[in-house]
């Protein structure tokens, strides 16, 4: 079987959920081989959790350009143009996000490959892949498949189960292009999340919309994420009435997510938020109204105040947890 290149997604020494469920994706098309590309030292930091998920391979790209002070995702993007001359992989798998769009779409450009965005799920057997996509504000869900050789495809994260599997995890340095002219990094500011899972590769999200009310009561919806160790969301009415920030934001102009739970307090289900979490593997929905367009696509839902809905719920939980 042929290579699948797996870009690595990694923050300060820690590897992102997307990137084992993209090697977890890769195992099915050919024999993966993770790409990471960082600063000095940073490989050795990722080899064993890369190893546990699979990676047959890891091409070690090593550069000061990646950190403060280099350019914004050239090296990434010269280091897969390079690999797919090289070794003709069967893929190229890229977590979908800011970044990964990115590069996803400079790399297509620069080796004249077919770019399948945004993906919900992948197959095929090494000769041909075909991916399905969730459009049209996840309307509709449409296969396609690309006419060149060594697609790239960027995966939406949570789409794929992430299943350990021993691999060799050979390392192999490779060299990082120069990348000539480009934007510069000045400086890196993580976001905040307190002690909450990540939202986009969070296995519950718990979210409120314009139901909540107010800013204050948005607590209710914090409490109960907390008690199911899940991240927080919110529906773009509720981030444009100041209730909670934009960066925690699920929709069409905000996170796409995709977890195994998803729970929506106060949410009407416009298909603007619906776009960004239809296709969570279940959705329970708390709202008063029982005509809400959030209950034709929710496996449970609940007609009901949400004030009171919500904390019977985490009562329920911390009782089966005791």
């Amino acid at each position: 079987m042929g290579e699948v290149l797996v870009l690595v997604d990694h923050v300060e020494g820690e590897i992102k959920k997307s990137t084992f469920e993209l090697l977890t994706a890769a195992r099915a098309l050919g024999e993966p081989a993770a790409v990471v590309v960082g600063g000095p030292g940073t490989a050795t930091k990722l080899a064993d959790g890369l190893r546990e998920y699979g990676a047959e391979k890891i091409y070690v790209a090593e550069t000061d350009a990646a950190g403060i002070g280099g350019e914004f995702l050239a090296p990434e993007v010269g280091v897969l143009a390079a690999l797919v001359e090289r070794v003709d992989p069967v893929a190229v798998l890229i977590a979908t996000s800011a970044d990964g769009k990115e590069i996803a779409g400079r790399l297509a450009v620069r080796t004249g490959s077919g770019w399948l965005n945004d993906v919900v799920a992948i197959d095929g057997d090494g000769a041909e892949i075909s991916t399905e996509h969730s459009v049209f504000g996840g309307a509709w869900t449409v296969q396609s498949k690309a006419n060149t050789g060594h697609p790239v495809v960027t995966v939406r994260p949570g789409s794929v189960e992430p299943e350990p599997a021993a691999g060799a995890g050979v390392e192999e340095t490779v060299d990082v292009p120069a990348a000539g002219r480009g934007a510069t990094v000045v400086s890196r500011e993580p976001v905040t999340t307190g002690e909450r899972p990540d939202l986009g590769e969070a296995s519950v999200v718990v979210s409120g919309g314009r139901g909540v009310g107010s800013a204050d009561q948005f607590t209710v919806v914090e409490a109960l994420a907390d008690s199911l160790g899940a991240a927080v969301g919110a529906s773009r009415a509720a981030v444009d009435s100041g209730y909670y920030p934009h960066q925690f934001q699920v929709g069409q102009t905000g996170k796409t997510v995709s977890p195994q739970l998803y729970i929506a307090l106060g949410i009407s289900g416009a298909i603007q938020h619906r776009a960004g979490m239809q296709t969570s593997k279940t959705i329970v929905a708390v709202n008063k109204d029982p005509d809400a367009p959030i209950f034709e696509i929710a496996d449970f839902g609940v007609v009901g105040d949400l004030f009171t809905i919500a904390p019977q719920l985490q009562e329920e939980v911390a009782r089966r947890r005791s």
